[in-house]
């Protein structure tokens, strides 16, 4: 019997430590984590997005996250499965060039949930796709770059001819010709996403042909307009701050209601394939034009009271930027 109401006293004892430690228990089983596996440097354009909305959520408390920069396309696929291995539940990638890998990784981990960076379809049951649809800020900058333009030459700097950057550059060249249809563009790709040595040399030249407004779809453009006493157009980051002469607008991509809605669906269990694409559009804040800053006064007043016409008309849904994910060229 003494034995008998021992256990008892222990049971109790026991539940009631459980029941004490269960907020903590709950907490720790909340904290969900993430991992993120980077081609280029946390400070390249896209990656320092991705890493600032994952970094916000962790500095809220909601996730542990460790991230790894600067992986090769070789090296993709192992770190990738280290991090699925060790327990990762949420994978976030860039994954462009290395498509296959991370779709063969995602096979080979069905109770893991990936989001990755893809022009491609999502992968059922565990692969997201995402992409920066920041097509409508990229025509609203071109409706200000258009009006900024004295020589009506502008030069444009991108990485790939991807689809994710064609639409920009051809959404911006949309908005440009609609403030200053005489507008003519060069168009060249470095075939690289971080080398700003190369960006530069390809914005002097386009410089010493008349281009008096650049497209700074990648580092080193802005340093060249600044160099040489021109404009600069930013993309998907705002830099006004380092060049306050020359970065007039920029489109922004902000990817915190993707990430928000990839956690908050992991924690919930909900995670499916899906294409998050439509999360970066302007609607949902994903994306948005950067104020006008140290260049509000310099651009014309009507200009300035168009772009806002438009912006609004935009996020009313009257009028859709088109999705031309074609290779743009250079004026003949």
């Amino acid at each position: 019997m003494h034995a008998r109401r021992q256990l008892i006293v222990r049971s109790i004892a026991l539940a009631a430590a459980l029941a004490a430690g269960a907020p903590g228990l709950a907490l720790a089983q909340a904290k969900l984590k993430v991992a993120g596996v980077y081609t280029s440097p946390f400070e390249q354009q896209w990656v320092s997005r991705l890493h600032k909305a994952l970094k916000a959520a962790e500095a809220r408390g909601e996730i542990e996250y460790k991230a790894t920069e600067n992986v090769t396309n070789a090296d993709f696929e192992r770190v990738m499965r280290e991090y699925a291995t060790g327990g990762n539940q949420l994978i976030i990638g860039d994954v462009f060039g290395v498509e296959a890998a991370a779709r063969k990784v995602a096979k080979d981990f069905p109770k893991t949930s990936f989001l990755v960076g893809s022009s491609g379809k999502p992968q059922a049951p565990n692969l997201s796709v995402f992409d920066n649809y920041i097509q409508e800020p990229a025509y609203l900058s071109g409706m200000v770059a258009g009006s900024m333009s004295k020589s009506n030459k502008i030069g444009m700097v991108g990485g790939f001819p991807i689809p994710e950057v064609n639409r920009l550059m051809n959404a911006f060249m949309a908005g440009a010709k609609e403030t200053n249809p005489k507008v003519e563009f060069t168009v060249s790709f470095i075939n690289s996403w971080f080398d700003p040595p190369k960006a530069k040399e390809a914005a002097f030249a386009m410089i010493d042909k008349g281009a008096d407004v650049l497209y700074a779809e990648r580092f080193g453009v802005s340093d060249a307009a600044k160099e040489k006493g021109k404009f600069a157009i930013g993309n998907v980051i705002n830099t006004q701050a380092q060049y306050p002469d020359t970065v007039i607008a920029s489109a922004l991509w902000n990817f915190e209601p993707s990430a928000d809605r990839a956690i908050k669906l992991v924690k919930e269990g909900k995670f499916a394939a899906e294409d998050y694409g439509p999360y970066s559009m302007m609607k949902h804040k994903g994306s948005e034009l950067a104020p006008l800053g140290t260049f509000e006064k310099k651009v014309p007043a009507d200009i300035v009271a168009k772009v806002k016409a438009k912006e609004a008309d935009i996020v009313a849904g009257k009028f859709t930027v088109k999705v031309d994910d074609g290779q743009p060229k250079s004026s003949k």
